[in-house]
């Protein structure tokens, strides 16, 4: 399965995830702001699902604790899709985004660019800045700009040119500037030009899998349905065994790939977590230092995902 090219989900699936959302409702109430003010984190993904996909673990951790995160979608994956696209496949990827808002405890927003079409360019350099101030953030998560996908790349890029104009007065002056340079962080990826990922921070995400596995679910036009090339040999079963086996594959390879990360930065679980805890956490979440920002020491890792348990 492709997992960047993904997009209808069986009523029973729909409501796997009905079922779940009032679950979390009824046993997780707001929690209290953490002593000291909560945590704001802010992350871009290319596409509705981007981030969700690759810190959605996290967020949910963070929300858990009190703390903020938004994900922020720079397109509106209006062309993710086989059969659909435009407005109609804008909304419907902005529900599924909200939706799985929803799941983690977090806000979200779409940007209104086209999917496929996004470019560096100093309007949007302003945006990604603004986004960045209004939320106040102390993390910033983006791709980084080696990628298969030109909208991930040009994210990356617009997020990194954002990293010092942050806290430059006279970059649009109609947000006040930050007084103190966020830590700006990469997530997970495969790509070994110009240089492979390093997965300086490492986060167990066992506690969460199942609001991370519920968000696969919300997203059916990306994950159920195969999204723009990735649709079942034969097209999507219409039976009822089939519906279900198409959902059982589906969440079976977002189970292995959520644990594959955990297994490829074993060793690095163990300097967070202790060679102890270690080799029982089964799915974990990577994200890379970027160069760029405020560069942060191991405590102060520590303070800024307080989940990180001391070995």
């Amino acid at each position: 399965m492709n997992d960047r090219c993904r997009e209808k989900v069986p009523l029973a699936a729909l409501a796997v995830v009905a079922a779940l959302l009032a679950s979390v409702g009824r046993a997780s109430p707001p929690p209290a702001p953490p002593e000291g003010g909560p945590l704001r984190v802010i992350a871009f993904g290319a596409h509705p699902d981007d981030c969700e996909l690759d810190e959605g673990g996290v967020a949910a951790k963070f929300a858990a604790l009190g703390h903020k995160f938004k994900c922020v979608a720079v397109t509106n994956g209006d062309i993710g899709h086989s059969v659909l696209a435009g407005g109609p496949l804008a909304l419907r990827r902005r529900a599924e985004a909200q939706r799985a808002a929803r799941i983690f405890g977090i806000e979200t927003e779409v940007l209104d660019n086209h999917d496929g079409e996004l470019m560096v360019t100093l309007e949007n350099r302003r945006k990604i800045a603004r986004l960045i101030r209004d939320w106040q953030a102390d993390v910033v998560i983006s791709h980084r700009p080696n990628d298969y996908h030109p909208d991930h790349r040009y994210t990356g890029v617009l997020v990194m040119d954002a990293a010092y104009m942050v806290q430059v007065p006279f970059f649009t002056p109609e947000v006040p500037p930050l007084t103190r340079n966020p830590v700006f962080l990469f997530s997970e990826d495969r790509f070994q030009k110009p240089n492979p990922f390093s997965g300086d921070i490492v986060v167990g995400i066992d506690d969460v899998i199942d609001k991370k596995l519920a968000m696969v679910e919300a997203m059916e036009s990306q994950f159920y349905e195969g999204g723009c090339c990735d649709v079942p040999p034969g097209g999507l079963p219409t039976d009822a065994p089939g519906k279900e086996a198409r959902r059982r594959q589906v969440r079976d390879f977002f189970t292995a790939r959520f644990a594959a990360t955990a297994d490829r930065f074993r060793t690095r679980l163990a300097e967070w977590y202790g060679p102890e805890r270690a080799p029982g956490i089964r799915y974990a979440e990577a994200f890379e230092v970027c160069e760029y920002g405020r560069q942060p020491t191991k405590d102060e890792v520590r303070r800024l995902f307080p989940f990180l348990t001391r070995p």
